[in-house]
């Protein structure tokens, strides 16, 4: 066993970690400060007459009521936000599942943003992105049309993918920094752990495909902010941090990044 999985708080955040790491006491303060992070970003842009260009997530998704009642009660408009959703789980014929699905991407944002910030503040229909499974390359010039996202917020999978970028150790480091936008056949792990995480453990009737923006529009994001919260996170922020640089371990070839960091809570940092 690697001697960094057996590191407690003090060990993970003193031994040099190769990515920065914030910690913080409780699931909810996560999700906080990813929404307060969000805001500041559109009030300084807002300010400035500038477009604020989002890669966002629903995993984590704890940070969007937070979010919403922020953007209500100080009246901020998104007029000027664009949502770009990480991925979307696809049917057997790789086109999306329903939006009533109840692993839907598209369904949870509905449901969790759209529907709740008020009208006279929320973006139009066509600043709300979905990778497309049809027209997977539309993301990647809708960045380069938009000047390039200012913070992608997401989290990290159990074999250290990000949206579904999955390993590939058939791949060098500048060919998988090199992925855009695609469809993709999930790994039997991811699909596990999803499972377990936020379908009841109905790995049966899991999806077997995804829509994911590319780990290259994600390394190009000028700031990028993940939630680490989960039971299997503590071995997952451990490599992270301490591990090879490895496209079997995708969130390392991220660690050079100028301005990431993982925000975990105090039992992910802990493990006691």
């Amino acid at each position: 066993m690697h001697d960094y999985y057996e590191y407690g708080k003090k060990e993970l955040i003193e031994n040099q970690p190769r990515i920065r790491i914030a910690v913080m006491k409780e699931n909810e303060d996560i999700f906080k400060s990813m929404a307060v992070e969000m805001l500041e970003e559109i009030k300084a842009n807002n300010a400035i007459d500038k477009k604020t260009v989002f890669i966002c997530p629903v995993g984590p998704a704890g940070q969007y009521p937070y979010f919403v009642n922020m953007v209500n009660e100080q009246k901020v408009s998104l007029k000027n936000v664009w949502f770009i959703n990480m991925d979307e789980y696809l049917d057997d014929n790789k086109q999306f599942v329903a939006m009533d699905h109840p692993l839907s991407f598209r369904g949870a944002m509905q449901r969790l943003v759209y529907d709740k910030v008020s009208p006279e503040l929320l973006m139009p229909e066509n600043q709300r992105i979905f990778p497309d499974p049809n027209q997977p390359q539309y993301v990647t010039e809708l960045i380069e049309e938009l000047g390039g996202v200012d913070v992608c917020i997401g989290g990290i999978g159990i074999n250290g993918h990000v949206a579904f970028n999955e390993s590939d150790p058939s791949l060098n480091k500048a060919e998988f920094l090199n992925l855009k936008t695609r469809v993709m056949r999930i790994s039997d792990e991811t699909r596990t752990a999803n499972a377990i995480g936020d379908f009841n453990g109905v790995l049966e009737d899991m999806p077997r495909y995804c829509v994911t923006v590319g780990i290259y529009e994600i390394a190009q994001a000028r700031k990028i902010r993940l939630g680490c919260f989960r039971s299997w996170h503590r071995a997952v922020v451990r490599r992270a941090a301490y591990g090879v640089e490895t496209t079997e371990f995708p969130i390392t070839l991220l660690r050079d990044h100028p301005d990431i960091n993982l925000k975990i809570t105090e039992f992910v940092a802990s493990l006691e």
